[in-house]
């Protein structure tokens, strides 16, 4: 166990030499500084205060009993070695202990932090943080690439899973939610890598999205009526534009009578329904036996009787089997994809059907993905760090080997407001569509219409 930082936080990772180091001015100081004890105070107060800890009654033990009880052990080691340390830094020290402890060190503080979305490690000692849509230099430090590991073993094995140079990748997540990537060297030369996607604490819905200007009312109701109406819908976007945010959205709309199962590398959907079966993936043992892949968990969700199927990502072999589940009477079912318009969407399926090797045309792919997606959502992160919905495509059908889009909303950057924030408007497509018998058979066609005719007003 590897006590936690403290002090003067300028620790150097072993044979680096940084020739631009970061601006000071652009470092944000997310938490006070710590007093100026010499490192050597510190550590000695450190390693005192563990070697008085009982390490069975601190297992047991709550952390708020564990914060006050340590603070108290540094109070009395303080005393004996004549330090003078106030209340505050007694609190302090005691505080980083008890992470270090029995959490995650000094990124504890950030995942606390509501107001941060991502957190991303490059070594000891720098840690990037977003705000905002903003990426950020903070001022948080680990003391050295030894600790930087061991925080990184923690969350490899809350979970199962194994990192270390033999294994020097993993997807995990932590206990509430977050997802979490780490790579360990000799593939990271800066020592371990550690990107962490939090996950929210409250679920977020179109109403929500909406005050965040991640897109208008009537575009909310358009995807709400998708949801309502059991279209197939794909999410597509970039990394971090809010592409789970957006299935989490949709899915509040989900009947709570259904089945829902959800297929996912690491899980981090957040359903409010009762009936909602979750898979995850695993990955090999230390023989490389027992790999558990999304594709072997959407043929096994086929025969779990599922209403729909919602997969976190697709990204391989397994977009086959969803458009499969798709086809088959698994109407409403959702999914992610990584791609920069609707139409580059279609074109990453077709490859991706193509890397499972099914050995079927072109053509016949095609058809195959006509016939299962309704709606492809495209959402973006743009520049001043905002994330919109830039497109609402409807897949209508084939002319000759062509798949036929229709741009049910199409977003049109304007300008750039005094406070920096882009704004523009949709353009809007009245055609009918394709699925306008479905509308009426769940009574939602007027309310299609009626919610294109509010977007397309002036």
């Amino acid at each position: 166990m590897h006590p936690p930082s403290f002090g003067k936080r300028n620790v150097q990772p072993a044979q680096r030499s940084d020739s631009v180091r970061p601006d000071p001015a652009s470092v944000i100081d997310l938490f006070p500084a710590p007093p100026p004890l010499p490192d050597s105070t510190i550590t000695d107060l450190r390693t005192s205060c563990l070697a008085r800890l009982d390490p069975n009654a601190v297992a047991a033990m709550a952390p708020e009993r564990l914060t006050t009880d340590v603070e108290r052990i540094v109070s009395e080691i303080a005393t004996e070695r004549k330090v003078q340390l106030n209340a505050r830094e007694q609190r302090m020290l005691a505080a980083e202990l008890v992470h270090d402890i029995l959490g995650l060190g000094p990124l504890e503080l950030l995942l606390e932090d509501d107001t941060i979305n991502d957190i991303m490690v490059n070594g000891p000692d720098k840690t990037f943080v977003e705000r905002g849509g903003k990426v950020t230099l903070s001022n948080i430090r680990f003391r050295d690439t030894a600790h930087l590991q061991n925080i990184c073993q923690r969350i490899a094995a809350a979970v199962g899973r194994r990192i270390d140079e033999s294994s020097p990748m993993v997807d995990a997540r932590l206990k509430d939610g977050s997802r979490v990537n780490i790579v360990f060297p000799p593939l990271a030369l800066d020592g371990p890598y550690i990107s962490i996607r939090k996950f929210g604490k409250k679920a977020v819905d179109f109403a929500q999205l909406v005050s965040w200007k991640a897109l208008t009312l009537p575009v909310a109701r358009i995807l709400e009526i998708a949801s309502q109406a059991r279209l197939n819908v794909v999410v597509s976007g970039g990394t971090g534009s809010g592409k789970t945010t957006m299935i989490n959205a949709m899915s509040r709309l989900i009947d709570h009578g259904e089945r829902v199962v959800t297929v996912e590398d690491a899980a981090e959907l957040q359903f409010q329904q009762p009936h909602v079966v979750r898979l995850e993936t695993r990955p090999s043992s230390l023989e490389g036996r027992g790999e558990i892949n999304q594709r072997d968990l959407v043929r096994n969700a086929l025969r779990m009787r599922p209403d729909r199927i919602i997969i976190g990502e697709v990204r391989g072999g397994e977009a086959f089997d969803m458009l499969q589940a798709m086809n088959t009477g698994h109407d409403g079912s959702m999914s992610t994809i990584h791609a920069n318009t609707t139409r580059d969407a279609l074109t990453r399926i077709e490859n991706m059907v193509q890397m499972g090797n099914m050995g079927l045309p072109s053509k016949a792919i095609r058809t195959q993905i006509v016939g299962a997606i309704d709606l492809i959502v495209q959402v973006e992160r743009h520049r001043d760090g905002g994330r919109r919905v830039t497109q609402v495509t409807e897949v209508c059908g084939m002319e000759g080997e062509i798949v036929t889009l229709n741009d049910v909303f199409q977003f049109e950057v304007l300008g750039e407001g005094p406070d920096g924030r882009l704004f523009g408007r949709y353009k809007v497509s009245r055609v009918p569509p394709t699925f306008q018998r479905r509308l009426q058979y769940f009574g939602l066609d007027r309310a299609w219409k009626a919610a294109l005719e509010e977007a397309d007003q002036p």
